[in-house]
């Protein structure tokens, strides 16, 4: 197929990391201004931590209206309606005077952030057959690198600044740096080949959600509740380490410090899981990563200690970058190129679902308990049914094949 594998997918890729690296300000945002956002409106930690359910509920139905307008409208249109989005919404949380208008404002935030998230992954997926697992896990690191990049940067407008000046200066670097990135994605993906998922027959295709068992629907519906379970899990470290930190004595900046550690990781975690991926497929790879991030979470729960925590953090991001691109490579594996955008987003869009929940349930778990301890173990248990699913699921593929052969 023309362009698929080419060195012009490769530079589309390169600005697909970027624009997902700078659109993924949406999301990290608000992770590391929750203190000092909580002190200036005068309330509890899980009414701030509301905040962010609503900007990853945002994110949610962003991730699944902005891939369907992929399949049907291209990511470049995708991405200009995004980075408006962007700009509006960080021009219009500062002039929040209560809690709940703030709250409204980060849903428009997470909506709009989405389209560099799981979107762009399932348009580059695309461009790439031969390694697609690596390309897909590089498109998905864009999120990674802007958790790497831009807590430190926001950690310092707001100390210089304050947040309300650091959300209007994002909205003007979101208007001017991704215009352009998404003009460079114009060309449309190449022309995909009808394959036997996408010719109703009889017969179970090698490739389509039968050849699990189950129906289209039905494996989507094990895909959200695996990416529920995962994220909630991986929602306790991500959202509230900056938060964790100040309540130790060890401050903000120590906590953006170890954000920022754990994207980094993260993102060698991604492209190692992409490689892996290749080799053994996307079921497989969640499975692996599932159960090494259940294993970092346990460290959290050891020490409290502040080159313990570093370290928690370097694990975490190491081992939990692969989960996510691999329910990208288990649609693209199991349904027809012709539904990417909508599945890869529903499937990707679920783990914010279980960011949400998770970023609220360690909110009120601290306010209910005076800890984090709860709320680490609360995650270790939700960790513990996403490695369930991925067991079931390898289970399902191990039997069919044995049955083909």
């Amino acid at each position: 197929m023309p362009g698929v594998d080419s060195s012009y997918a490769w530079w589309r890729l390169l600005a697909s990391v970027t624009l997902s690296t700078v659109g993924g300000v949406g999301m990290w945002c608000l992770v590391v201004t929750l203190p000092t956002v909580q002190q200036d409106f005068g309330v509890s930690r899980a009414d701030i931590s509301f905040a962010y359910t609503m900007n990853t509920l945002g994110f949610f139905v962003g991730g699944v209206a902005m891939g369907r307008l992929v399949d049907t409208r291209g990511i470049m249109f995708t991405a200009i309606l995004s980075t408006f989005g962007l700009a509006a919404g960080f021009a219009l949380a500062p002039a929040s005077s209560t809690l709940a208008l703030f709250a409204a404002v980060q849903v428009l935030i997470g909506f709009s952030s989405a389209a560099t998230f799981a979107p762009l992954v399932a348009d580059v997926s695309h461009w790439f057959e031969k390694r697609r697992g690596i390309a897909v896990a590089i498109a998905a690191s864009g999120n990674y690198i802007a958790g790497t990049i831009w807590p430190p940067i926001v950690q310092l407008l707001v100390r210089d600044h304050g947040w309300r000046m650091t959300y209007w200066v994002i909205a003007a670097i979101c208007l001017v740096a991704m215009i352009p990135l998404a003009l460079a994605l114009n060309r449309k993906p190449p022309h995909h080949h009808q394959t036997a998922s996408d010719i109703p027959t009889a017969g179970v295709a090698t490739h389509s959600a039968r050849a699990l068992g189950l129906s289209p629907n039905a494996l989507q519906a094990v895909l959200v509740v695996a990416g529920i379970g995962c994220c909630v899990a991986m929602s306790m470290p991500q959202v509230h380490i900056v938060a964790y930190c100040a309540d130790l004595g060890y401050g903000v900046a120590r906590g953006a410090e170890m954000l920022s550690l754990m994207r980094g990781f993260g993102v060698v975690s991604r492209i190692a899981s992409g490689w892996i991926a290749d080799r053994v497929g996307g079921i497989k790879t969640l499975l692996l990563g599932s159960t090494l991030q259940c294993v970092a979470l346990v460290f959290y729960l050891i020490d409290d200690s502040l080159n313990s925590l570093y370290l928690a953090s370097a694990m975490f991001g190491l081992f939990q970058g692969g989960i996510v691109p691999s329910y990208a490579l288990i649609v693209r594996e199991y349904f027809p190129p012709k539904e990417a955008g909508f599945r890869v987003g529903l499937a990707i869009s679920s783990t914010l679902v279980g960011m949400a929940l998770g970023g609220w349930m360690g909110g009120v778990l601290f306010d209910m308990t005076g800890s984090y301890r709860a709320a680490f173990i609360n995650g270790i248990a939700w960790n513990l049914l996403n490695g369930a699913v991925a067991w079931w699921l390898l289970f399902r593929q191990n039997r069919r094949n044995v049955y083909a052969a």
